[in-house]
């Protein structure tokens, strides 16, 4: 069935429908969507609605509707149709000290694989890639699609904001979901995530599910939940998706701060990177690589992309991307704080954990992110954690570093940080990065 009229659609029974554990016709999700998204639904009736999806769920056909409603409320782009070849594309659901796109875009790119990425800016302990972009000189994050698909044909990858004609019902059902205590819902994070990235119209996508104290999914078995959902979702709309389920228990890599973050990306692409965060951009890359119109599998798109660290290919690429979107990739340039802590090992022993929340919201306290969409950020404020989990210290190391602003927010910085670490007698079980895969 299939509604064109407005008032046929009424809210109330779909409500009621919803919470007494009932399943929505996909054609009336889809149009209580679009009318919400046209003004025709106040907020008050779609507020009840999230709230009776949130204790009774979504089957796969409605998250599926909700979707694709979400997608036709915007424009959409195909960018592999307008380059004539696929197209890749990766996303996170959020961590602290994830830049992993600034420097997986550039290895991708110098293989020969197009990337096009529209990107978000942090709120909160999560970091946003544009911020983080936007900490290089000059460099440009609002393109119109015709300069994003020409960046794509000569630099091979574009990194942008998301236009305003994007999934608009998303941008205004989440902003509901945040005042109303429904965002922690599976089946709408899902949802969400993948009409975004449906429309901007990459062929083949990895998704980094992060799990653990700093990530929105707190527990392996919920990520797996959320990354089956989105996998689901994007196959059926005929994508290529894999879902790479990642530890965000302590930061990833050293660098927690927009410029600190950009600087230790260029390390990584020049083959100086922390192991943890080298392993999962080579991870990516070796999966995106798969996907791509190279005919070529995991393990040797894994062997390109450390050919192209290697040989200082992605080095060279990435500094043609920054320059294409009007930065400068001389890392002299990049702002600094010009107070620095150290946050001295307080016993001998061994780190049994870095808690990845905690150094976000010292972060964040800095100045390093933003509590309300509307609050400036600052670039150079941030973390250097040196000791990470498993690492042997002594009492009077350097567990990290505080970068501020002036004395007084460093004293409170470098007290929070030591909170968040653990020292003990015994080494934790180890483990990779990377937790486990749904392909």
């Amino acid at each position: 069935m299939r509604i064109d009229d407005p008032a046929m659609i009424r809210p109330a029974e779909l409500i009621e429908q919803k919470r007494n554990g009932g399943a929505h016709d996909p054609a009336e999700l889809t149009e209580l969507i679009l009318a919400y998204a046209r003004d025709e639904v106040p907020d008050y009736q779609m507020a009840a609605w999230c709230m009776a999806v949130y204790f009774r769920g979504l089957t796969g056909a409605e998250t599926q509707a909700l979707t694709d409603a979400m997608i036709r409320s915007g424009e959409t782009l195909d960018l592999g149709a307008a380059l004539g070849r696929k197209v890749v594309d990766k996303h996170s659901t959020g961590g602290v000290g994830d830049k992993t796109s600034i420097a997986l875009g550039p290895i991708i790119a110098a293989c020969g694989v197009p990337l096009g990425k529209m990107s978000g800016r942090g709120l909160g302990h999560t970091g946003g890639t544009l911020d983080k972009l936007e900490s290089i000189p000059g460099f440009r994050v609002e393109l119109t699609t015709e300069e994003m698909v020409a960046q794509l044909r000569d630099v091979g990858m574009a990194i942008v904001g998301q236009t305003a004609d994007l999934v608009p019902a998303d941008k205004k059902l989440y902003a509901l979901r945040d005042v109303t205590a429904t965002v922690d819902i599976i089946p709408l994070i899902a949802s969400s995530i993948m009409s975004k990235k449906l429309a901007a119209g990459a062929d083949a996508i990895v998704l980094d599910v992060k799990v653990g104290d700093g990530a929105f999914m707190k527990t392996l078995d919920d990520a797996r939940e959320l990354a089956g959902q989105m996998r689901e979702i994007g196959t059926r709309a005929g994508r290529e998706v894999t879902c790479l389920l990642t530890d965000m228990d302590q930061p990833l890599g050293r660098a927690v701060g927009n410029a600190l973050e950009v600087d230790e990306a260029r390390d990584t692409i020049r083959g100086d990177g922390p192991a943890d965060f080298t392993e999962l951009v080579l991870e990516a890359a070796s999966r995106l690589l798969a996907y791509s119109d190279l005919g070529v599998d995991v393990d040797e798109g894994r062997r390109r992309a450390e050919q192209a660290v290697a040989d200082g290919s992605a080095l060279e690429r990435y500094e043609r991307w920054v320059r294409a979107q009007g930065g400068d990739p001389d890392p002299a340039l990049l702002e600094r704080a010009a107070v620095r802590r150290p946050v001295p090992a307080p016993r001998d022993g061994v780190v049994t954990r870095l808690a990845a929340l905690d150094v976000g919201n010292a972060a964040l306290e800095l100045g390093a992110g933003r509590r309300t969409k509307a609050d400036p950020v600052d670039h150079a404020v941030g973390v250097l954690c040196f000791a990470k989990r498993g690492d042997t210290v002594l009492a009077g190391d350097d567990l990290a570093e505080v970068h501020a602003r002036d004395d007084a927010s460093a004293a409170r910085a470098v007290e929070a940080v030591l909170a968040a670490y653990e020292i003990g007698d015994d080494a934790p079980p180890e483990h990779g990065i990377v937790l486990d895969v749904v392909a």
